[in-house]
């Protein structure tokens, strides 16, 4: 069942005077179905939280609507704002509450609300209750932050960046909070420029750029859609014709750096891997170091942008 749906969208800022205006969202439409956790990826600018913001209702579109479980958000906010819960790339809370106290205050501004005991079980703060917001690790912020976003008990959870500036070890704790409110049957829609996170956590992915949606589907598909399939990489002392390499078949670049280390672009890695292995035995080539790396989210949008994920 479709609960979000974009239609159309567009967000034009203005600049000034000569530079005309800026288009941050440029016609983009896409639908999210219910209990996905549904992703956009890109680059910083490329219009993941304004769009996130629109949908949210926090913003008005120059053009095109969104709509929450068929309420158009930009007309009737009042109905869907007891249907999400939204945790900002940065929040601030007062300094000198206790965050049990924070969140019941959050919680008087909803028709329903749920226990600040058992909302900050759900992230595993239950000891911080009665701690101030200050007294609380990076890690610990982030998730209370998401614990703040879940006080109406919303059906559609809107995170914006969640684990940035987060160390790894914090992000992967971070993933399986997130996935934990998944599995209670929330709807999830996220932006990040961590290609690892989008792989984990999402089940579609829209890929961002310039304002646009450059594609959309599951993180496998787009990886399978590639043309290059994977990486393989390797050092060679000797010398040798580095068109050699090319005429291998499902080898589609080969590129050499100044370390003598040897990158290739190939369309299946199982079966260019024993035509390497004939190639170096003709060629007298002793490889060492041999890697092979499969595609990934950011090769798939190094093909589509030719741009890197957190440029």
């Amino acid at each position: 069942m479709e609960v979000i749906n974009v239609q159309n969208l567009v967000k034009k800022f203005k600049q000034p005077k000569r530079q005309g205006e800026l288009v941050a969202v440029n016609h983009i439409s896409f639908a999210v179905q219910a209990g996905e956790v549904f992703g956009l990826l890109g680059p910083n600018g490329a219009g993941k939280t304004t769009t996130l913001e629109i949908i949210e209702g926090l913003q008005q579109p120059t053009g095109g609507e969104t709509r929450i479980k068929g309420f158009c958000t930009q007309r009737e906010l009042h109905k869907v704002k007891n249907l999400i819960g939204i945790q900002l790339q940065s929040s601030a809370y007062y300094e000198y509450l206790k965050l049990g106290e924070i969140l019941e205050l959050f919680g008087s501004f909803y028709e329903k609300a749920m226990p600040a005991d058992k909302l900050l079980e759900i992230v595993s703060l239950q000891d911080k209750k009665d701690a101030l917001i200050k007294q609380l690790s990076g890690g610990q912020q982030q998730r209370f932050s998401i614990c703040a976003a879940l006080v109406n008990d919303p059906e559609i959870v809107f995170l914006d960046e969640p684990t940035t500036g987060l160390d790894p070890q914090a992000r992967r704790a971070m993933w399986e909070f997130i996935r934990k409110i998944n599995e209670q049957g929330k709807t999830i829609v996220i932006t990040t420029h961590y290609m690892e996170e989008a792989e984990y956590l999402c089940d579609r992915v829209g890929i961002m750029d310039m304002g646009k949606i450059v594609a959309l589907d599951t993180p496998k598909n787009l990886i399978r859609k590639l043309r290059s399939s994977a990486r393989i990489h390797f050092t060679a002392n000797e010398t040798f014709d580095i068109e050699t390499l090319k005429q291998i078949d499902g080898v589609l670049e080969a590129e050499k750096n100044s370390n003598n280390r040897y990158h290739l672009k190939v369309t299946k890695s199982n079966e260019v891997l024993p035509q390497l292995y004939k190639w170096a035995d003709q060629f007298r080539v002793f490889m060492m170091d041999l890697e092979v790396i499969s595609a990934d989210l950011e090769d798939v949008f190094l093909s589509l942008t030719g741009k890197k994920l957190r440029e």
